[in-house]
Parts: C-alpha cells; structure tokens; sequence
C-alpha cells in the first residue's frame, strides 16, 4: 500500500476585480501552490504569483452550465492526492456565494485537510469604490448579503436589514424593482448599481427603486451589485468617485 500522505488544499478569496486586491496571505500560498483550480471572474495577472503552478480553469457564472460542480469536488480530490498544496482561487470571499460547503465537505470526506483565507468580496468593493459605507450610525445598523436569484430561477428580493445588498442582479433589474416595492421598499428609497467591481472599468449609478429598471442598459452584460437602503444614500459633501478616472500603474500590480 502507498505511504503517500495527501496534500492540503487552500481556499484564497482573490477579491473582486484587481490582482492587487488579493490579502498577503493568500498571495503567500499561491506562491507555494503546485496546482491553482482557479474561477472565471479572478484577475489572470495573478499568474505571475505563480508561474510554476499548474492552473486549471473551473469557472462557473451563476447556474449555468459551466464546470460541473461534481467535476471540481473531485479535481479537488484528485490533485490534492498527488500535489502538497493545492490552491482553489475564488473571487471576492470564498464564503460568500463560492459553493464553499460542497467542496469543504468532499475533501472532509476523503480525509484530505484545508483552510480558508478571506477575501475582500463584492459588496465591500462596491461601497468602497463609491464612498458609501454599508452601515450608518443611527439609521443604518444592519446589512445583509443576498443572491438575487435562486438555482430554480426565481428572482427574490428581501427587506430583513437597513442596507440591503443583491448579488448576480445585473440582467434582473427591471424585475427586482417590481420584487424590492413588494417587499415593502418606498419607491423613493435610495438604489446604488456597480458593475465589475474592484476593476479599473467599474461602472456607478444612482436610482431609486422606482427608477432601478433605468440601469438595465447601463449595466447591461456586466456582474453587477445592488444596494439598496440606507448604504445606497450619497453622503453630504462628498463627491461620488468614477473608477474610470483613477489612473493605473503602468507595471503590474502585484511588483513594488
């Protein structure tokens, strides 16, 4: 019998958008990884962390038919038995809609050991880029993350906290509107869009609910976040950022 001993597989939150968004933790183990399972939506300048790896593509985007969720528990596995680290890159925080549960559970049970470092997820991007800080004292004291839609397809929208925040909202906007006055938001209540947050081409608009659906065209083909409440009001006196005009280092993000 083999004395082979597994490998450890590392979950890196790679932070929505830009390379340089990544913690220093989890640029410390891909520089160690053998082998990089690594999601659609995470930046490929993070290739240069590790140029030896082997990188294997699995993204998905929502529910539709990309890598099979089956398929990745067991590529997981699979290298995991053949490598010492094995890196899994998701974008934004792995905990955070990235399907953590099901890939956690099949290396538990094949007795292969992990770890989880955090990464910077989308509705912290956005309300960084636009200087519109999630809670507010005195009227904005909770915050809840919500996935617009459910793998049945049905569009869901939630009054449960102050600042409301969807995810995977972009091609549902004229109908979460319709959803968010039906779970008892004025129509006159502040919406914030941003599209490919944390890249340099991020993209901001302000709405209400009544005019959300206008931000369809806008945002039209691009992952976008919704927030919605008390973390959506512009502050007084502050300018609103363009992510557009931030200038861009010309060497990589990742080099001093």
């Amino acid at each position: 019998m083999s004395s082979h001993v597994p490998g450890k597989v590392v979950f890196v939150g790679a932070g929505p958008g830009s390379a340089d968004l990544i913690t220093l933790r989890g640029a410390r183990w891909l520089a160690q990884a053998e082998v990089v399972l690594y999601d659609a939506l995470t930046d490929p300048t993070l290739r240069e962390l590790a140029p030896h790896a082997l990188w294997v593509h699995v993204g998905k985007r929502g529910f539709c038919d990309s890598t099979a969720q089956t398929q990745i528990n067991a590529l997981l596995v699979k290298h995991a038995r053949e490598h010492a680290v094995v890196v899994r890159l998701k974008g934004g925080d792995p905990s955070v809609f990235g399907r953590l549960e099901e890939e956690l559970e099949a290396l538990a049970q094949a007795g292969i050991q992990s770890e989880v470092v955090p990464g910077v997820t989308a509705a912290i991007a956005a309300a960084a880029a636009i200087q519109r800080p999630l809670t507010r004292r005195g009227k904005g004291r909770s915050v809840s993350l919500t996935t617009a839609m459910t793998q049945a397809g049905e569009l869901h929208a939630t009054r449960t906290a102050d600042t409301e925040v969807f995810y995977m909202a972009g091609k549902q906007l004229a109908a979460l509107a319709r959803r968010l006055q039906q779970a008892g938001w004025a129509p006159d209540t502040p919406v914030s869009v941003l599209s490919r947050a944390g890249w340099p081409d991020q993209l901001h608009s302000d709405h209400t609910v009544a005019t959300l659906p206008q931000a369809s065209l806008l945002h039209a083909g691009r992952p976008s976040v919704v927030t919605v409440g008390a973390g959506a009001a512009a502050l007084r006196g502050v300018n609103k950022p363009s992510g557009a005009e931030v200038p861009l280092p010309a060497r990589s993000p990742l080099k001093p």
